[in-house]
């Protein structure tokens, strides 16, 4: 049966279902979802790159951050936990760095990837002395060390909303065709709204992630003491509510092309919403993750020494290599956004937020 079919059989047994029932069976349903299905999703012959994917760089300097991390933790014993690691691509590069830069953290660190999906665990070609892979974090207990996800946010199924008299969330039903209803919205989106301070404008259309507070709950949960470092598309509340984004940030990835339309290719393509970066360091800081701060990816991977490797590059004249460094400074760095968060650890400067640039979340 197609993924298509079971959504359908789903409405007219049950009525029409909310946007995030929809988006949760797209992405994920069991073996037929666009993210548990075995479809190469990363890379040329995928939908999209991570710059985990584009060059090792990216992971040499994520490490010289885990390992700064590290210092301020005391030099103890210190996890990596990564969530939804893909190919693997950033683990190796990461342990790569550390096993020849950072000998003594290295013997001191264990690698952590939370996976739910067997298949890409076999993609994942990480050493097996360092890493270990679990179903969710509960499953790892208690640690200190640094909480990590690269791009994963953006794919948790989100609530979509419209403001006319009041709040109304978006359904979505089956004639002849999917199509969109609104009903009254529940008490979890209007509370998130006014938690934020936000007030949307008559027919604005937004995305509320209510999987990513339930997700930095549990975060803060489990980590004793450490970090949590997110990497991720998105923007602060002022930003992403702004006039000029009415109707919303929702995207859809195919074969490297963008769209705007999830009621297609379903289970074949990605959706994406951005993340609210606002909402992180709130419902961080409610529970006891304090904010370290906030930037670009461009500015963040400059403070730790990209521009360096960069102009060592340009001396061999590799023009892939040169053109991948300049995609993780240029591109994909201006638009990718990094939140750094502390438990239990005193205030210190983070090197890769000393160009923090003007970003701010409030």
């Amino acid at each position: 049966m197609q993924l298509s079919d079971l959504i359908i059989e789903k409405i007219r047994r049950d009525g029409p279902i909310s946007f995030q029932s929809y988006m949760e069976m797209a992405l994920y349903a069991p073996e037929l979802g666009y993210y548990t299905s075995s479809k190469e999703t990363i890379g040329p012959q995928g939908d999209y790159y991570t710059s985990a994917v584009l060059t090792p760089v990216f992971g040499t300097l994520i490490g010289r951050q885990l390992e700064e991390m590290w210092h301020i933790t005391g030099k103890q014993p210190f996890t990596i936990v990564e969530y939804g690691a893909g190919t693997g691509a950033l683990c190796q590069s990461i342990l790569n760095h550390l096993q020849h830069s950072a000998p003594v953290f290295y013997q001191q660190l264990h690698y952590a990837i939370i996976e739910k999906k067997p298949f890409m665990q076999e993609k994942q070609d990480c050493p097996t002395d360092k890493v270990s892979w679990h179903q969710c974090i509960k499953d790892i207990g208690q640690f200190s060390g640094c909480v990590l996800s690269n791009e994963l946010i953006d794919n948790f199924s989100v609530h979509q909303v419209v403001m006319q008299k009041e709040l109304m969330e978006v359904f979505v039903d089956f004639d002849n065709g999917f199509r969109e209803v609104l009903m009254p919205a529940d008490f979890a989106l209007k509370d998130y709204l006014q938690q934020l301070g936000v007030t949307l404008p008559d027919a604005f259309r937004t995305e509320i992630n209510l999987q990513a507070v339930s997700w930095m709950e549990e975060i803060a949960c489990w980590l004793k003491r450490g970090f949590l470092l997110t990497i991720d598309y998105g923007y602060p509340s002022a930003e992403l509510y702004h006039a000029y984004r009415r109707n919303g940030t929702l995207l859809c990835y195919r074969q490297h092309k963008v769209n705007d339309n999830p009621y297609q290719h379903i289970g074949e393509q990605d959706i994406t919403a951005h993340v609210n970066f606002s909402a992180l360091a709130y419902w961080g800081l409610k529970n006891d993750l304090e904010c370290c701060g906030f930037t670009s990816q461009g500015y963040f991977l400059r403070s730790l020494g990209l521009l360096d490797i960069l102009r060592a590059t340009e001396r061999d004249e590799d023009p892939g290599k040169i053109r991948h460094l300049h995609n993780l400074l240029m591109d994909i760095g201006s638009k990718l956004q990094v939140l750094i968060q502390r438990k239990g650890v005193p205030i210190a400067q983070l090197s890769g937020l000393r160009l923090a640039g003007a970003a701010h979340l409030v």
